[in-house]
């Protein structure tokens, strides 16, 4: 496969990716402005805090109101982050790679991006948690037309790492958000603003039901860490993403998983041996917001080796 397609393909699904994260990032806190007894206002500066660009919206936005990082977060075309980007972007690669995917994959990101503009053009958005929810079925829809409709070959496991490896990072960022910064005070840990928070953080991941199911009853940091960190067949999970995202690796290489011919492999392969034989006693006794910084840290490392190793055209010998 040529490198050109496989990396129009790994960053179609990774921008689309990013796009549902985004809304489930914001989502933490309308979920929050909703149940919370008080209110939350002073807590959207950590969502535009966690993404590193917090200069950037100071000098455009000055002040981190809901209405000022919603539209930041979600439809500043000059933000090359926000969901309007992503899904350009998105756009963009699919439009490059046309011959390769599916009819139905094209249309599908077509309409979504068309969805998100309308909405951005809009003097009001309408309903945000409805419009937010919009947003996360289609990328559903999307990855499900893909499954469905494109070839289990070499550029659907590169575009299922991109998938996944952007899952994972921003799974960490939502509870890192939480765990660091969105609480207000530590007089409030334990009480029912504490548990508001821990339920809306787990409904963001689409984890709440999953997590009652493991027989969780209380909502404990710990124990939501270790879910959204270490849990082996949730899907959202750190863990569960980083181990699928090997896997389709070596779909692509052929190298049995265990060995690495290639530094995108010992990357991977490392984290994910290490994710298989953390706890989350280790994990609490680091520090969790360090461990999540460093597994982010790690995580780009990743993907800065997958570039290198497939998509990065070196110059030829002269």
């Amino acid at each position: 496969m040529l490198s050109r397609v496989a990396d129009s393909i790994y960053w179609l699904n990774r921008y689309i990716e990013r796009a549902e994260n985004i809304a489930r990032f914001i989502d933490v806190n309308l979920n929050l402005l909703l149940d919370s007894p008080i209110g939350v206002t002073q807590q959207w500066e950590p969502l535009v805090l966690t993404t590193g660009d917090l200069p950037l919206f100071k000098e455009r936005y000055g002040e981190a109101t809901a209405e000022n990082v919603i539209r930041f977060l979600t439809f500043d075309s000059n933000y090359s982050n926000s969901i309007l980007s992503c899904l350009n972007s998105a756009r963009n690669n699919a439009r490059s790679v046309r011959e390769i995917i599916s009819s139905e994959m094209w249309q599908q990101v077509n309409a979504f991006y068309f969805m998100v503009k309308e909405a951005a053009q809009a003097d009001s958005p309408g309903q945000l948690p409805e419009f937010f929810s919009e947003v996360k079925l289609a990328s559903h829809l999307f990855a499900g037309i893909t499954n469905a409709t494109m070839t289990h070959n070499e550029g659907w496991h590169f575009g299922q790492i991109g998938r996944l490896l952007e899952r994972a990072d921003k799974t960490s960022r939502i509870l890192d958000v939480k765990y660091f910064i969105l609480l207000p005070s530590v007089k409030d840990v334990g009480t029912t603003l504490d548990d508001l928070q821990w339920i809306a953080l787990l409904r963001s991941a689409s984890a709440y039901e999953m997590y009652r199911k493991q027989g969780l009853h209380r909502i404990t940091p710990m124990s939501v860490a270790k879910f959204l960190v270490l849990e082996r067949e949730f899907p959202r999970s750190m863990r569960f993403c980083i181990q699928q995202a090997e896997r389709s690796l070596h779909e692509i290489t052929g190298t049995p998983i265990g060995t690495w011919c290639n530094p995108a492999e010992r990357t991977l392969g490392r984290l994910r041996s290490d994710l298989d034989y953390l706890t989350i006693d280790e994990i609490v006794h680091v520090g969790l917001h360090e461990f999540l910084d460093s597994l982010q840290q790690r995580m780009n490392e990743v993907g800065k080796n997958v570039f290198e190793t497939f998509f990065a055209l070196e110059p030829a010998n002269r």
